[in-house]
C-alpha cells in the first residue's frame, strides 16, 4: 500500500515530535518545518505530499500566509492547528480553505483519526459519477464541471457539493450535514457551513441556486421546484 506524506509546520520541535510519533505509527511517512517560509518550499519541492498539519503562530510566515499561498496552486487537506479558539479565526481560515480546525492542547489520537477520515474520503477510489441541472460531478477525478466548464473547488467544498447531490431533495439539517461532510461531531458554530454554502454557491454561479435554505433548520439541493 502507498505510504502517504504529512508535512507537520509548527515552531514547537516537541509538538511536530508528538504529531510525528502518533502519524509514523500508522504508517504515513512524515516531513517537519519549524516556520513557514520552509513549509511552503517543502510543499512545492515535495510535489506529492498528501496533506498539511499547520500550525497558525509561527516566525516568518504564520499559517495564514502557509494556506493562502499553497491554496493558489493546490487544494491539499490542511489540517490548522491553533492555542486560539475564537470564533472568527475559525471562519477567517475556513475562508482560505481549511478543511480541519483543530484547537491545541488536543488529543494526538484525535488529530491521528481526522488526518484518516481526510484522507480516507479524499483519496476515495470510487467512480461514482454524479450530475444534475448541469452539474457534473467525478469522484474518482475529484473534479467538478458546471455546462462544461471545470469549477475549481476547495477539498471541503467539493465534499459539500457531493453530499448535496447525493441527498437530491432531501431536508437536511446543518447537523446532519457536519457529521456527514465533516466526518466527526462538531460542536462548533452552524455558521462553519453556512461559509461554506456561500462559497460553494458563489462558484457554481446561477446553479448555487439549486442550494435551497431552509430557515432555522439547514439546506436542501433541489433542482426543480
Amino acid at each position: 500500500m502507498e505510504t502517504l506524506k504529512v508535512l507537520v509546520v509548527d515552531d514547537e520541535a516537541r509538538m511536530r515530535k508528538l504529531v510525528r510519533d502518533f502519524l509514523t505509527v500508522k504508517g504515513f511517512q512524515v516531513m517537519e518545518v519549524g516556520d513557514g517560509e520552509q513549509a511552503v518550499e517543502m510543499f512545492f519541492a515535495q510535489k506529492d505530499i498528501a496533506l498539511i498539519i499547520l500550525d497558525v503562530m509561527m516566525p516568518k510566515m504564520d499559517g495564514w500566509e502557509v494556506c493562502r499561498a499553497i491554496r493558489q496552486y493546490s487544494q491539499v487537506p490542511i489540517i490548522m492547528l491553533t492555542a486560539r479558539s475564537e470564533e472568527r479565526d475559525e471562519l477567517q481560515g475556513f475562508k482560505l480553505g481549511v478543511d480541519e480546525y483543530i484547537s491545541k492542547p488536543f488529543s494526538p489520537k484525535i488529530l491521528v483519526a481526522r488526518v484518516e477520515a481526510i484522507l480516507r474520503r479524499s483519496r476515495s477510489n470510487t467512480e461514482d459519477v454524479a450530475e444534475a441541472g448541469g452539474i457534473r460531478i467525478d469522484k474518482a477525478a475529484h473534479q467538478v464541471t458546471v455546462d462544461d466548464q471545470v469549477i475549481d473547488l476547495s477539498y471541503k467544498e467539493f465534499e459539500l457539493l457531493a453530499y448535496f447531490m447525493e441527498n437530491q431533495g432531501l431536508a437536511l439539517s446543518r447537523e446532519k450535514i457536519l457529521n456527514n461532510v465533516w466526518n466527526y461531531d462538531y460542536f462548533g458554530d452552524a455558521r462553519t457551513i453556512d461559509t461554506h454554502v456561500k462559497k460553494l454557491r458563489s462558484k457554481i454561479g446561477a446553479k448555487g441556486d439549486y442550494i435551497k435554505t431552509i430557515w432555522g433548520m439547514g439546506y436542501k439541493f433541489e433542482v426543480n421546484g
